[in-house]
């Protein structure tokens, strides 16, 4: 499938993944929509992409699901049609469940979930009405198993991939697919902006962040995944953890144990 002329909306798209995306895309001549909540970062995206003139900036909070629903007639509005959403905004945790305020588990559903099925919930009718279109979440490895450390963040990845089945059940014979991208360890800032048990940010770089594929990579494996329409696919040397789950699960119940995710 060519993405050329392809109306994308990308969300996240002020950093990492999503940037990463926005400038692989253009380069396919993509007519994009960037959306995050940093409007400068965003013009900064945008300058480093090729062909400028077929991309529109959009800002929206995630956590805002009140508003979300104005900014999908928005979106709609910059190019009249949006071909495929590309869900990837969210936020990250590093605290352990013992120490973790109800408040961040909430906070983490809002954005990770809430804010994203919104969109997709107020895309949909536009999608049908045309009879086609394609979601396209970045979730994580997350969403298939739980590690230490990422309790609230887990949960909220595999709500995405319950909806998403879901959805794509319903509605894959009228023209509506889903893509579930599940990658492990991408060396990008979120772990700096995850939150920690009090709601306050980490700041600081995983060592396993650190070492995770890059931004650049993880795109590739994402555009070749929108193209082949494919339902799931995990990215990353992690990836042997969602089989290893399956297939072997009490071995892999003692290796998440000890497993280095900081």
């Amino acid at each position: 499938m060519s993405l050329t002329n392809k109306t994308i909306w990308i969300t996240g798209a002020s950093s990492g993944i999503g940037e990463a995306l926005a400038m692989q895309l253009s380069a396919e001549g993509a007519q994009l929509i960037l959306s995050a909540r940093r409007l400068a970062e965003l013009e900064r995206v945008k300058s480093n992409c090729s062909n400028q003139d077929n991309i529109k900036i959009l800002t929206l909070d995630l956590a805002e699901a009140n508003i979300l629903a104005n900014k999908t007639n928005e979106a709609i509005a910059l190019f009249g049609q949006v071909d495929i959403l590309i869900n990837n905004g969210g936020i990250s945790q590093r605290s352990l469940v013992k120490d973790t305020k109800l408040e961040v588990d909430r906070n983490l559903m809002e954005v990770n979930y809430f804010g994203n099925i919104a969109l997709a919930k107020n895309l949909l009718p536009h999608m049908l009405e045309k009879g086609s279109g394609h979601f396209v979440v970045v979730t994580s490895l997350t969403g298939i198993f739980g590690t230490p450390y990422r309790s609230g963040y887990a949960a909220t990845k595999h709500a995405l991939h319950g909806f998403y089945d879901s959805l794509r059940a319903e509605l894959e014979d009228d023209g509506i697919k889903v893509t579930i991208a599940a990658p492990g360890f991408v060396k990008t800032n979120v772990s700096v902006n995850a939150l920690v048990g009090d709601g306050s940010k980490a700041n600081v770089m995983d060592d396993a962040q650190a070492k995770g594929i890059s931004a650049e990579d993880c795109a590739k494996a994402i555009i070749k995944a929108i193209k082949k329409e494919k339902r799931e696919v995990y990215i990353g040397k992690e990836s042997y953890g969602a089989y290893a789950k399956r297939f072997v699960p009490g071995l892999f119940a003692r290796m998440i144990k000890k497993a280095k995710v900081r």
